[in-house]
């Protein structure tokens, strides 16, 4: 009998220790897409604001001597290339006819399709 308590309390208390570690605030963990977008206003800085956003999800496959779907991003020259033979936007923002990135992964935050697009629509300055 006493093995049987010890065992129910031991299932008890795994379910209880997963069960305790949910977390199920969205815009908290990954940030709001519904938010004010304040990375918008003024000039867009490419190395500041653009660059950080391309490592996180774009270089990783875009980059080398062999980048995915032959898309080369990584450097001012290649990332500007894509923007205006308007692949670039047309991807992150999962235009119809261009193929949604990143690649099975979440569309980027609506602050950081606002923020490429405004790059774009400002010249792409390399700045």
């Amino acid at each position: 009998m006493r093995k049987i308590v010890y065992f129910l309390f031991s299932v008890l208390m795994i379910v209880f220790f997963f069960s305790s570690c949910y977390y199920d605030k969205e815009d908290l963990l990954y940030g709001s897409n519904n938010g004010p977008c304040t990375d918008t206003v003024g000039t867009v800085s490419y190395s500041q604001k653009l660059v950080p956003v391309f490592t996180q999800y774009c270089y990783s496959c875009h980059t080398g001597a062999f980048p995915s779907g032959g898309i080369l991003m990584g450097t001012y020259a290649a990332d500007k290339a894509m923007a205006q033979n308007g692949k670039l936007y047309g991807s992150i923002s999962h235009a119809a006819g261009f193929s949604g990135m990143p690649k099975g992964m979440a569309a980027l935050s609506k602050c950081q399709q606002a923020l490429v697009k405004k790059w774009i629509d400002s010249g792409m300055l390399n700045n």
